[in-house]
């Protein structure tokens, strides 16, 4: 649940790229900057006295898994301006598989081949949805894109490899790091009323509030499932800016849309019906 909510929130990227009309470097600086400062926020709120405790115990892992995070946001970025939208989209659907690999060897993570099958399911659907557009851009932003979505990847495995530590400070260090990045190249005017406004929105629900769930969810569950889980946005995307600005998504991306939403669900039922069949031993039952 922690996961799909922060698939919920990443989603509404598009929507608020619409809604606020300044350049992409200076939104992203806002962005990050209350991104951060939320979950700063969070983090006192759950740790309290053990605040500073909490950041130093994220140590060299946390420290890589924010700059992957940050370097995600920035090639995201170059990558949309250097290719098509939908080349994004393509490239980065292959997230659960490098996910479940990353985690395979790095970690010795298995998952059921079930889970694997439903995330080939959601691959086919995120190509649906892109249609015949999906590999016609520059090579450049194609590699922009992989980096990004290898990144990602990368820093959802290290979170599972320090599952028992709290990385909400290399998430808050992460969203402040794609601030800094962005800085020299953003707008030295401070946006004010409603863009101001916007900007605190998009910063603390979309980034802040979704990259806070990701992080908690990821802890629970294996890292072939939170990329999976995560496709959700490519799916709701879309159906926010439909609603709010009445732009019709077309016929291929309803349909492939359906097929990832059915391959996430799928997924996610097989594995909790299967926990819940399999036979309790006498020492499990002991011990509940």
């Amino acid at each position: 649940m922690l996961t799909a909510s922060a698939a919920v929130a990443y989603s509404t990227a598009g929507y608020f790229t619409r809604l606020i009309e300044l350049d992409i470097p200076t939104v992203l600086f806002w962005r990050g900057l209350y991104a951060g400062l939320f979950i700063s926020v969070c983090i006192v709120l759950l740790h309290g006295k053990e605040t500073v405790a909490s950041v130093r115990n994220i140590g060299l892992p946390g420290l890589l898994a924010a700059i992957l995070s940050a370097a995600a946001t920035v090639c995201y970025l170059n990558a949309l301006r250097l290719t098509t939208v939908a080349e994004v989209m393509a490239i980065n659907a292959t997230a659960p598989f490098i996910s479940g690999a990353l985690a395979w060897l790095m970690i010795g993570e298995k998952e059921r081949w079930q889970v694997v099958l439903a995330s080939v399911f959601a691959l086919a659907g995120i190509v649906i949805m892109v249609g015949p557009d999906a590999f016609t851009g520059q090579l450049s932003g194609a590699l922009l894109a992989f980096i990004m979505t290898f990144s990602l990847a990368s820093m959802i495995v290290i979170m599972r490899l320090k599952k028992s530590v709290s990385m909400l400070p290399a998430s808050c260090l992460s969203a402040f790091l794609s601030s800094i990045v962005v800085w020299p190249i953003a707008s030295e005017a401070i946006p004010t009323g409603t863009a101001m406004f916007h900007l605190v929105l998009f910063g603390v629900f979309q980034f802040g509030l979704g990259l806070t769930l990701l992080t908690l969810g990821t802890r629970h569950i294996t890292a072939l499932r939170s990329s999976l889980l995560h496709r959700l946005q490519t799916l709701l995307g879309p159906l926010w800016v439909w609603l709010a600005f009445s732009e019709v998504p077309p016929a291929t991306t309803i349909i492939g849309g359906s097929i990832v939403l059915a391959a996430t669900m799928a997924a996610s039922l097989f594995r909790d019906v299967a926990q819940l069949a399999t036979p309790i031993t006498k020492n499990e039952r002991v011990v509940k």
